[in-house]
């Protein structure tokens, strides 16, 4: 039985990449592109497109909806999703914290499903780092150096953000009494209780994430390379796949559809 799935920002990178990949899959449909006013014009679409949500849900009950956009319209498109009770992919980074809170309270009504990361090997690691850190001990610093593109509008990503939180909880420290997002001037000493997430922002790079463990006479370096947009792609459609066989109740994520699946890292 194939899971039909409706993709937002149709028109832009992640969602015309998702898009292909959905007609090339056997056990995926196309079921709606939805794009902004004066974008609907995609070439090829052999599906209903639309810049109205709720029209394509109507047309279509119970599609998994795709979301890579931003923070303002994926709020729109879960709430769109929770009125037809259609579950929901999310992979937009940037969302605060009060979005945070409503998305909780959406998926008591239809599943959803966020993650900043859609690849298996981040969400490996955020099972990996906290008991690094721990064996480790506090006498090893701790800082991240994030990597993106050019036309990322956030910073820093939200895959950098998740990795300092599992590193900040097993160490039992407030993410946000500890995270120190610039370093300029005269600073002083580091701080014992602090995590540095710093950023960088060019070209086309898809993603690198450096976690830096820095101790007494050694240094540890663990990094996570994205080769392309695929397999991010990719990891929304596994989710997707997933979710479709879902209740509402809670937040899902990747971590969730992994152990599922019976992924041997996870």
């Amino acid at each position: 039985m194939s899971v039909s799935i409706i993709v937002t920002g149709a028109a832009g990178r992640m969602g015309s990449l998702i898009a292909s990949l959905i007609r090339q899959a056997d056990d995926l449909e196309l079921a709606g592109l939805l794009e902004r006013p004066g974008r609907t014009d995609i070439a090829e679409a052999g599906c209903p497109v639309s810049t109205d949500l709720d029209t394509l849900l109507a047309a279509s009950p119970g599609s998994v909806v795709i979301d890579f956009t931003t923070p303002e319209a994926t709020m729109e498109h879960a709430r769109a999703a929770a009125r037809h009770g259609s579950p929901i992919v999310i992979g937009t980074t940037g969302l605060n914290e009060a979005e945070k809170k409503e998305l909780e309270t959406l998926a008591l009504r239809t599943p959803v499903f966020l993650s900043p990361n859609m690849s298996v090997g981040i969400n490996v690691l955020l099972d990996l780092l906290p008991q690094l850190v721990s064996m480790l001990g506090e006498a090893y610093d701790v800082d991240i150096l994030e990597m993106h593109h050019n036309m990322k509008k956030d910073a820093p990503s939200g895959t950098a953000l998740r990795l300092a939180e599992a590193l900040a909880d097993a160490r039992g420290w407030d993410m946000k009494e500890c995270a120190c997002f610039c370093r300029e001037g005269l600073i002083g000493e580091r701080p014992k209780r602090e995590i540095g997430i710093q950023t960088i922002r060019g070209g086309d790079i898809a993603g690198v994430h450096t976690v830096y463990c820095m101790g007494p006479g050694e240094r540890i370096e663990i990094t996570h390379h994205a080769h392309s947009r695929e397999n991010f792609a990719n990891g929304a459609l596994k989710a997707a796949r997933w979710l479709a066989g879902q209740n509402p109740g809670r937040i899902y994520d990747m971590k969730d559809a992994l152990r599922d699946e019976g992924h041997p890292a996870v």
